[in-house]
């Protein structure tokens, strides 16, 4: 153990600062070591269940991948999540553990269906539940892939996050330089895991078939994180510190540490338990693992207990890890969520930073590869292929073989999911905290709970009724949850927020309807999850089921009351044993088809090269195996078409078929939402451009303010030091000499007092004195106090205005600035001797308009607007050189719109310009601090 008990937090500090930041070679090197391994593995395992000695046959194996429910979230936010939140965190730990430790039944139930049925994906359960609804599971598929395209960006993030603060500590709170496309670690990092998938997630068409190479990958992945965490945790507890009491004693020292040393009351525990219950059995990548790649029901068994134990052990070192990064870091910008990675390099061990980076990359790859195939597969049979089937003229049923088709669909599924995740990542994510993008996703996962659990225990939930729960919760979600997240990353007005659509305050997003009590994601559970279920129960009572709907309401409410082949009457009637096996190949290939053939007859003791026509345990046997391919919707629609008799009718498969249509019109919506993104990026790089000039503006405005400054005190300076040198110097030089300290003087006062003034306005700490105010008498007094100035260079002043005007309610000695700016700019380019400005005074419909015009060079167009910014400098036509400090029109801007006013120019080139404001006269626009 490192003697570090003796150091304080600020010494390890130090120490780090010496560290260094680990070499790019290295890093990059041992990831792509890692990541290969993944692949030897997944390799191997598909190698060994091939040769059928499967390695997920056993129960640990299974229960490890659950553990991919452990993501980048956990191992990066949870620490993140527990500096801003407290004992908050555990809530999502706790859901899952109460799921399996209570609610194993319903898992157990959820396999057994999925097996009998041959279930693919969510998308899948709940369609086939619902009479095997195309709509139904394209709806679902849309909803998936926009809900949790948040949460793949967050494993994004938190990868290209790890490796910032491994390549640039200490310097990780530094903003970060612009990196380009090519070398972006998160665009390769999701290339990678692109890559993986398609090999090891497409390798066969049947989704139903296990993905054992995977999977082993995945188990793997688990012990890696859960080491790496517990590595780091011991390491901080009992290297860098002398165990727990010496930690806890030095936090307790800390304010800001007081809401991890007290069990403080929650408001938000229970609603984000029952989220974080309901996402373990909803999130397309836990269904995936827990349902789909179980290879043996018993397997639950092991999983009910070992699961949440794996969830205590990652979380045994959060609060200590929190505190730890508390003391150490205090008083620095450094991110929660980077406390695991930060602290081993603060301590000068980059071994076991890069043991931790390895878990962390392990936490994010795991979660992208199991959701990216998920994702894949719901795409490829609940949304893709049903359109495909929809247009006869591709003649798809015609086709000897489509297995290239379907395999094609779903890495191009992979490609693009990760692709839209990466650019969520970049344009949306970073706005974001880990844990908080986490939650979004969650939120929109838990709308299919309702679906899901009613429609394994209640025989009368009908489709219309799910469609509806489904459509209306994942408004409620984008309404609640989506769109404030848009806001907050600036594509829509902060105004949706803060004041609600149309300033409407009950339509406040994140207190709807005036409820306030809940954080934003509880609140959006809340209100989703009660227009779900109310519109769900709602149109299933008033619903008639069709009869497809019935039978799959039996078949899945009493599982384990029927036979394995309970579904066959569903379709009866006269087909040919031939036709089944062409039917089979277009989609599974012929040697796939001949293995499932020859299987039925094993387990049948049927010799089909004898039976001419199929009975009903085959033709379900076919739709079943096809069901793993397509989709169960597809399957029984390409079935339906084959099997001649009774049954479905072509009415009801009609209908299936039409249904698609509505699936397209999801699909349209989905692509007008692709074209919002594409125009929000054009915005996004129009504002980047605009902060870049401003920037270039700054910096123009301290060049000149610093040369403003430098001016008068040199002038200062060396007159005082003539005056000091020199005390026999004529009366008459002394005196000019004084006068020009006193004028430098005042002209260094009048520009500090300008920034003064500007800070003061934009902080709203300037005392305003309002009085009634006579505009005339304002105007005249301005012309008087500048018109040695107006003499001295010869121009002429006119002022057109009524002998009194309406008083308005106002602070003169600001208005009085407001004026003397406007006029000290238009004597700066009027011409010598030949100058001329007007100044007038009109008065209509309770606005007063004051305009100052000159007869200068005038300003340029492309100028126009941008004057009136602070730092911006109109340069003169001949020297080029900024004219002013940039500050006077800023604070003429500000004195008016706090008046309710508003100020513009109006100019021609070579006629001169006129700036014009407005003030009303009822003007009360009075601050709290008058």
């Amino acid at each position: 153990m490192i003697e570090a008990s003796s150091a304080p937090a600020s010494d390890w500090r130090a120490l780090g600062d010496q560290a260094g930041i680990l070499p790019a070679w290295l890093v990059l090197t041992v990831s792509i070591a890692y990541v290969s391994l993944l692949f030897g593995i997944a390799y191997y395992g598909d190698r060994r269940a091939a040769g059928g000695k499967t390695l997920v046959v056993n129960p640990w194996i299974y229960a490890l991948s659950i553990a991919v429910y452990c993501t980048a979230w956990t191992f990066y936010g949870s620490v993140g999540r527990a500096v801003s939140s407290g004992f908050e965190y555990l809530s999502i730990y706790l859901g899952p553990t109460l799921m399996f430790a209570l609610g194993w039944v319903v898992l157990r139930k959820i396999v057994h269906i999925s097996k009998v049925n041959r279930i693919t994906s969510i998308a899948d359960f709940i369609s086939s539940r619902y009479g095997k609804s195309h709509l139904l599971g394209g709806l679902v598929t849309i909803i998936a892939v926009i809900g949790v395209m948040p949460y793949i960006s967050l494993q994004l993030k938190a990868v290209a996050s790890s490796f910032v603060v491994l390549l640039r500590y200490p310097d990780i709170s530094a903003p970060a330089a612009t990196i380009p496309v090519l070398g972006d670690y998160a665009l390769w990092i999701a290339v990678l895991m692109a890559l993986f998938a398609v090999l090891f997630g497409t390798r066969h068409i049947d989704a139903t078939e296990h993905h054992h190479g995977l999977v082993a990958a995945i188990a793997f992945e688990s012990v890696i994180k859960l080491l790496a965490f517990l590595s780091v945790g011991a390491f901080v507890t009992f290297g860098m510190f002398d165990g727990f009491g010496d930690l806890f004693a030095r936090a307790t020292q800390l304010p800001e540490a007081a809401k991890l040393l007290t069990m403080e009351p929650v408001g938000d525990w229970m609603p984000l338990t029952l989220m974080s219950m309901l996402a373990i059995l909803c999130l397309p990548r836990q269904f995936q693992v827990c349902v789909v790649e179980n290879v043996k029901e018993r397997h639950v068994n092991k999983a009910i207990w070992l699961f949440p134990l794996y969830l205590l052990l990652i979380n045994l070192f959060v609060l200590p890890i929190a505190l730890a990064g508390l003391v150490t870091f205090r008083g620095e910008n450094i991110d929660a969520d980077t406390f695991v990675l930060a602290l081993p390099m603060a301590a000068q061990v980059p071994a076991l930073a890069l043991f931790v980076f390895i878990g962390g990359l392990s936490a994010a790859t795991g979660m992208v590869i199991v959701e990216t195939v998920a994702l894949s597969t719901m795409i490829c049979n609940d949304l893709v292929m049903p359109m495909l089937l929809r247009f006869a003229w591709l003649r798809l049923t015609e086709k000897p073989d489509l297995s290239y088709l379907l395999l094609g669909i779903r890495r191009t599924a992979i490609c693009f999911i990760l692709f839209i995740g990466y650019l969520y990542f970049q344009f949306i994510g970073e706005s974001y905290a880990l844990v908080s993008i986490g939650l979004v996703s969650f939120a929109a996962a838990t709308q299919f709970a309702p679906a899901l659990l009613l429609g394994m225990y209640w025989k009368g939930a009908s489709r219309r009724g799910a469609l509806a729960g489904i459509t209306a919760g994942f408004v409620m979600w984008t309404y609640t949850l989506l769109l404030p997240s848009f806001a907050r990353s600036g594509w829509l007005p902060h105004s949706f927020v803060a004041s609600g659509p149309f300033g409407i305050d009950l339509l406040r997003p994140y207190a709807l309807f005036g409820l306030d009590a809940f954080a934003p994601t509880s609140h959006a559970l809340f209100w989703s999850l009660i227009v779900n279920v109310g519109a769900f129960v709602a149109v299933s009572l008033f619903d008639r089921q069709s009869t497809i709907e019935r039978i799959q309401a039996t078949l899945f409410v009493d599982v384990f009351g029927q036979g394995e082949s309970a579904a066959a009457s569903l379709l009866h009637g006269s087909v040919a044993v031939p036709e089944l096996r062409g039917l089979t190949e277009r989609f599974l290939g012929r040697e796939r088809t001949a293995e499932a053939f020859a299987a039925y007859e094993r387990t049948s003791g049927n010799d089909l090269t004898r039976t001419s026509f199929a009975d009903g345990d085959l033709v379900q046997f076919v739709e079943r195996r096809l069901a793993g391919a397509i989709g169960a919707a597809s399957a029984r629609v390409m079935v339906a078409t084959t099997v001649k008799g009774e049954g479905v009718g072509v009415d009801e498969i009609m209908q299936i078929l039409d249904e698609t249509t509505q699936v397209l019109e999801y699909s349209r919506q989905l692509e007008q939402k692709s074209k919002a993104l594409e125009k929000a990026s054009i915005e996004l790089k129009a504002a980047n451009a605009r902060l870049t000039e401003l920037d270039t503006m700054k910096d123009d405005f301290l060049s000149t303010v610093t040369h403003e400054l430098r001016t008068p005190l040199t002038s200062i300076r060396s007159f005082s030091e003539i005056l000091h040198d020199s005390p026999d110097l004529d009366i008459a030089e002394r005196q000019h000499f004084l006068t020009i300290i006193i004028r430098e003087s005042e002209r260094l006062t009048r520009l500090i007092n300008q920034v003064l003034d500007l800070t003061k306005i934009e902080t709203g700490r300037m005392k305003w004195q309002m009085s009634r105010v006579d505009l005339t008498e304002v105007l005249q007094h301005c012309v008087t106090s500048l018109q040695g100035l107006f003499d001295e260079r010869g121009i002429a002043v006119v002022i057109d205005a009524p002998p009194t005007s309406p008083s308005i309610l106002a602070d003169r000695d600001q208005l009085i600035q407001l004026v003397i700016n406007l006029l000290s700019n238009a004597q700066k380019f009027c011409p010598l001797d030949t100058g001329r400005v007007n100044i007038q005074l009109r008065s209509m419909s309770g606005i007063v308009t004051i305009s100052v015009a000159d007869n200068g060079p005038g300003i340029p167009v492309f100028e126009q607007e941008k004057i009136f910014d602070k730092f911006h400098q109109v340069r003169g036509n001949e020297t080029g050189n900024p004219m002013g400090s940039g500050l006077g029109l800023a604070i003429c801007r500000g004195i008016v719109e706090h008046l309710g006013g508003r100020i513009w120019v109006e100019s021609v080139p070579g006629n001169g310009a006129t700036f014009r404001f407005t003030i009303p006269l009822t003007s009360a626009a009075t601050p709290a601090n008058v």
